[in-house]
């Protein structure tokens, strides 16, 4: 069934009613001049009364059909003709983008791409998301258009997390929302489409897959207005690209746009996706045509999309993961969205009907949404198939319009663009193709340190509150080691990185882990064993329980104490008297140089520890400040003769434990800890995992959303 909404057959209608009515008024004219000179002038305000009254009923039919035909629902017609509004204000359009640095080719590309949006319409405004220093440096050159937000949840590569994006987008006021691909050309096609959707009643969420171009030899001049080529201004149309042109199925470089309406985009929470690994604008389609929040459509053929990046043409798109040095190279972040769209989702549980996703078409001047079938597309006869039931003003006009549909949704090589996914398959488990080495040539600091924390699975929502505070430091140098392959799986989609130590006991319990526990004591061990490894290999490192919370950024005081020294916190919680009493060392937040005395010291920590029937913090203190405390020097210091490694107990007030000056208890934790000028709050002396939990949480000193799995925003103090 066919529906044209009445801007065209109410303006014709219109067109029809002046004629008439200036002729009966040119008449009704020549009888009030006889009736006037008769001074008959209550005939005339009579007649002048009915006219009015024939243009505002007019009128209020015009509205009312108006309203009426636009109200019908979209769904349920295969084809709807709307002509172009221009009574209407051009809708606020943002874009929001992740580019990679803007140096290169790649940067080249990148600003060429972005320059073409901003072109379109003083209406486009630009968020990069971006950790980069180029990026922002970018961005100066176009004021308020456009804007650098650093503000999301990244993977220690710097790949930005999909979920996250989406979800900060929500701040920036809009009326319309696009998320795109940086290197891809847009043309006046996008806003004039946008301009249309933005005009439909329903809340909507459209698409449009990408063409590569085998060579585009335009530019814009420099006030980034007009395109060139070889100096002379041209216009570019997406036909003028001709042959070269050829469909990019790459999920990842897919325009998507949605209106700000009262609808979410689909029932449940967005998976933390990489962003530009693919995957992840299928899953959001498949779950908006799921949920049926909103109306779905792909506009592939009325939004020219044009990628410029010819290494996106790789088989299933897959391209070069992230650059590091020395980490190998492969697909393992478009293994890991895979794995979550496989996992999340309805989609994961039954197909979807892909043939009610309706196509936006432009012919003749008009837009038509048209619900098709393929075997609708190969044939010429929309007749006899009951497609065209509604009228077209004229057969020629009939005939003009349904060639171009069947021109249009051929396009080349008699495909239909890009196909939407069904189903997804699980991928094999994941795996991380960079060894221990590799990961702390990554992401040690200049000063060749690492912040190393260890966790299991039931400390995995604590992990990740540890690590988004960190975030909001700006704190990039830490390494987790996973306890269970649970863990590192988890760490893995989280973009964390993560290494499994073989060593790990193999039976933690999910509740009865914590501290006195034979759990606990299996654990602790690991901990030193793994700090050793990586002081052998040339790191300092800063150990630093999951269960820490960090205020500023400690490394800067701690590295000051120099070699030959470890600063470890004192668990002392009488507020006067000594520090360094007989095993009062805490085990879960020290510092220690890779140096040779400080090596030394910790193997024989290690040896210690592993005779032991106890968890290593014993063995710390036995080791490093003699049985009893036989090398302590001074309130806060111990001497080991042997190595000459001196032990330096933490100053409570910067890094006091759970018990002291009971912190924990105060109505405000955070308030009291940054008026003393905390840098750490160890959350121990505490027993249990769940209370341990819920103290932190109700405490506020919680940085992490666990149903969403991302980083709590704006919170940065």
């Amino acid at each position: 069934m066919v529906f044209k909404v009445p801007l065209f057959s109410s303006f014709a209608i219109t067109h029809q009613i002046i004629p008439s009515q200036f002729q009966k008024s040119t008449k009704t004219h020549q009888e009030l001049a006889f009736i006037h000179s008769s001074d008959n002038f209550s005939t005339m305000k009579a007649l002048q009364t009915g006219l009015w009254s024939v243009w505002v009923s007019g009128v209020l039919l015009i509205a009312i059909s108006l309203y009426a035909t636009r109200r019908l629902p979209l769904s349920n017609n295969p084809i709807f003709i709307h002509g172009s509004f221009s009574d209407i204000e051009a809708p606020k359009i943002t874009i929001f983008t992740a580019p990679t640095p803007f140096t290169g080719s790649s940067g080249t590309k990148q600003s060429l791409a972005i320059r073409s949006w901003l072109a379109l319409s003083p209406q486009i405004s630009v968020i990069l998301f971006s950790q980069h220093h180029s990026a922002a440096s970018f961005a100066t050159s176009f004021g308020s258009r456009v804007v650098v937000e650093s503000d999301i949840d990244f993977t220690f590569l710097g790949v930005p997390f999909f979920h996250s994006m989406v979800a900060k987008s929500r701040a920036f006021k809009s009326d319309i929302y696009v998320f795109m691909d940086t290197k891809s050309i847009l043309l006046p096609d996008f806003v004039s489409a946008l301009n249309y959707a933005h005009k439909l009643d329903n809340d909507w969420l459209l698409f449009a897959s990408p063409r590569n171009v085998s060579d585009f030899p335009f530019y814009l001049d420099n006030d980034g207005k007009h395109w060139l080529k070889e100096g002379k201004r041209i216009r570019i149309q997406e036909d003028a690209l001709g042959s070269s042109l050829q469909w990019n199925c790459c999920d990842s470089i897919m325009v998507i746009a949605w209106n700000n309406g009262d609808m979410p985009l689909h029932h449940g929470v967005l998976p933390p996706f990489l962003y530009g690994k693919g995957v992840y604008n299928n899953w959001l389609i498949n779950e908006a045509l799921s949920s049926g929040l909103r109306f779905v459509f792909d506009a592939s053929w009325t939004i020219s999309n044009i990628a410029l990046d010819d290494s996106r043409r790789w088989p299933n798109c897959l391209v070069k993961s992230s650059d590091a040095s020395g980490i190998k190279r492969g697909s393992w972040e478009y293994d890991g969205n895979s794995h979550l769209a496989a996992v999340y989702g309805s989609s994961s549980l039954h197909g979807v009907n892909y043939s009610v996703v309706m196509k936006l078409l432009k012919c003749d001047g008009q837009y038509l949404l048209i619900n098709t079938t393929e075997d609708l597309l190969n044939s010429h006869d929309y007749e006899r198939k009951g497609l065209w039931k509604g009228s077209i003003p004229n057969c020629r006009r009939r005939k003009k319009t349904l060639a171009c549909i069947v021109g249009t949704t051929k396009s080349q090589n008699g495909t239909l663009g890009c196909p939407l996914r069904d189903r997804i398959v699980p991928t094999r488990t994941l795996m991380l193709p960079f060894s221990l080495e590799s990961l702390l040539a990554s992401i040690a600091d200049k000063n060749r340190t690492v912040v190393l924390t260890v966790a299991g699975y039931s400390y995995k929502d604590m992990l990740m509150s540890w690590v988004c505070r960190l975030r909001h430091l700006r704190i990039t140098n830490f390494l987790v080691s996973a306890l269970d392959s649970e863990t590192y799986q988890f760490s893995i989609m989280q973009g964390l990185p993560v290494f499994n130590d073989p060593s790990a006991p193999s039976n933690i319990s999910f509740n009865d882990c914590h501290f006195g526990t034979k759990c606990f004591q299996r654990v602790t061990k690991v901990k030193s064993r793994l700090v050793l490894t990586i002081l052998k290999l040339g790191y300092n490192v800063l150990l630093s329980d999951v269960d820490v919370y960090w205020f500023r950024n400690p490394l800067p005081m701690l590295s000051s104490f120099g070699p030959a020294t470890l600063a470890a916190q004192s668990d002392e919680y009488n507020q006067t008297g000594p520090i360094n009493l007989p095993r009062r060392l805490n085990s879960g937040f020290y510092f220690a140089c890779a140096d040779a005395p400080t090596i030394a010291a910790m193997e024989k920590v290690v040896r210690h520890a592993a005779t032991s029937g106890l968890s290593e913090q014993p063995s710390f203190y036995d080791s490093l400040c003699g049985e009893g405390g036989s090398f302590r020097e001074g309130d806060n210091r111990c001497v080991k003769p042997e190595t000459n490694l001196t032990v330096h107990f933490l100053d409570r007030n910067l890094f006091p434990n759970g018990a002291y000056l009971g912190l924990w208890e105060r109505e405000n934790v955070k308030s009291a800890c940054k008026k003393q000028g905390c840098l750490v709050l160890h959350n121990n002396w505490i027993s249990g995992r769940v209370k341990k939990l819920e103290r932190q949480v109700l405490s506020g000193l919680w940085d992490y959303d666990i149903a969403t799995r991302m980083c709590l925003m704006c919170s940065k103090n």
